[in-house]
């Protein structure tokens, strides 16, 4: 997402759960129509939500308390998670004869970021449906302090997303974060201080979209498009099937490329060298590498752990610089003062650009498509590349391509006890967040239909 500052701002507040039913019933009314008149999506499959369905109910008992880990594609997983909770789980459950008071509903975790981006409305409206704002980048203490509170005694259960952002790629699970195997355990724990007897679960729920026709048309207008941004000269009258497109799709990627390490060694004096005969993924990684390389040593932040974890090390440093906790009153500032703050801030959100771009394609092997040739595949490649170049021509995406409508399949795995793991946590708390993280990295892998 690209997003530019050119002036300092206060500190980001905490945004805390404000539950109102009826701004609920307003969007659980309105959801259906939102969904066919701003995604793809067509349908809204389900498997095993009888799980859930049992779940609730003994949740709202007082039997359990549950998180629900779910899978994040992109931006409308939200929408599809919506519509099982508010409509499916419900039906199911008068099919089966159970009775669910209402709402069936789930506080949630978001990115604090993304009210930044996605407007103020963001601000009003996640609260008011429950959901707790989360700071990625550092120890947010009031943050995990909301969700905790929400996790063991919260209106309604807690979801979350342990990938903690997006990854575009359906049949591939970014490495997950300790985070809900975390408040996993922390409930146990509050609950056993309580003297309370709830057993509590994390629900893994994977989510996975398919096309309902394969339009190659459309990806070949695409593709066309991005090679025009690009300088290119698409091939006249190629085939519009996987073996005409792909060699362009190829030619692309290797075409930029080859900017943008042009781009870091002429403009950032970058010991990049431009090795046509490499493989894409190597080059790729030491692009990014050398982007992210690049804002660390702005912020002079240490470059360790993953791609993602650097991101979100440099995201925060960004908006410590923009977001300043240092100044009490913005607008308290001499003229000299705020014009030196707001240079700070516009230097620091042209730095966080670099990240942006390595955010974008952490997930990204360079194999996707050639491991397994679908229109699936070569339709959620394209469109990370759509989405690069537009943050590269410094433009804000409205919306996406339409490259087909789609299918959604939400499935429910077996809940993971994790009160059954409270004497390894006891035991041993950072091996047995470890271990549960992991047993969830297995069960959403394994959810993963080709």
């Amino acid at each position: 997402m690209s997003y530019s500052v050119v002036n300092v701002q206060p500190p980001l507040e905490f945004l805390a759960p404000d539950f109102n039913i009826w701004v609920w019933r307003f969007c659980r009314t309105g959801m259906p129509l939102w969904i066919r008149a701003n995604t793809p999506i067509a349908e809204v499959q389900t498997q095993n939500i009888e799980r859930l369905v049992e779940l609730y109910s003994q949740f709202q008992q007082g039997k359990v308390r549950f998180l629900m880990a779910f899978r994040h594609l992109c931006v409308d997983d939200p929408y599809s998670i919506s519509q099982l909770l508010w409509r499916q789980i419900p039906q199911m459950a008068h099919q089966k004869g159970i009775a669910l008071a209402d709402p069936v509903h789930a506080h949630f975790m978001y990115d604090r970021g993304i009210p930044v981006w996605a407007g103020s409305y963001v601000a009003w409206l996640f609260p008011k449906l429950g959901g707790t704002s989360i700071v990625r980048g550092k120890l947010d203490r009031q943050g995990l302090k909301s969700a905790r509170h929400l996790m063991a005694n919260g209106r309604f259960p807690l979801a979350a997303a342990p990938e903690g952002s997006t990854n575009g790629h359906n049949q591939r699970v970014s490495p997950l974060e300790p985070g809900v195997a975390q408040l996993g355990f922390w409930c146990a724990e509050d609950l056993q201080k309580a003297g309370r007897t709830e057993e509590v679960f994390i629900v893994p729920l994977g989510l996975q979209y398919s096309y309902l026709e394969e339009n190659w048309g459309a990806i070949a207008d695409l593709l066309s498009q991005m090679e025009t941004d690009c300088g290119l000269s698409g091939p006249i009258n190629s085939p519009e099937n996987f073996e005409g497109l792909y060699p362009r799709l190829v030619n692309l990627g290797k075409h930029l490329l080859g900017l943008m390490e042009n781009f870091y060694r002429q403009f950032y004096h970058q010991p990049l060298v431009t090795d046509e005969s490499a493989e894409l993924s190597t080059r790729l990684q030491q692009l990014l590498n050398t982007a992210l390389q690049i804002a660390e040593d702005y912020f002079a932040v240490q470059a360790k752990g993953s791609l993602t974890d650097r991101c979100r090390r440099l995201e925060q440093a960004g908006w410590d610089c923009i977001y300043r906790e240092d100044i009490k009153d913005v607008e308290a500032l001499s003229a000299v003062e705020r014009g030196l703050a707001d240079r700070v801030a516009e230097e620091a959100s042209l730095r966080m650009w670099h990240m942006r771009l390595v955010e974008s394609f952490v997930a990204v092997s360079g194999r996707y498509v050639q491991e397994n040739p679908t229109y699936d595949r070569f339709a959620e490649t394209s469109l990370i590349l759509w989405k690069t170049l537009v943050c590269l021509k410094g433009n804000e995406p409205i919306r996406r391509p339409n490259l087909g409508k789609q299918r959604v399949n939400l499935a429910v795995a077996e809940p993971l006890s994790v009160s059954q793991c409270w004497p390894d946590y006891k035991a041993n708390r950072r091996q047995a967040v470890t271990d549960l993280t992991q047993t969830l990295q297995i069960v959403l892998e394994a959810m993963i239909t080709p």
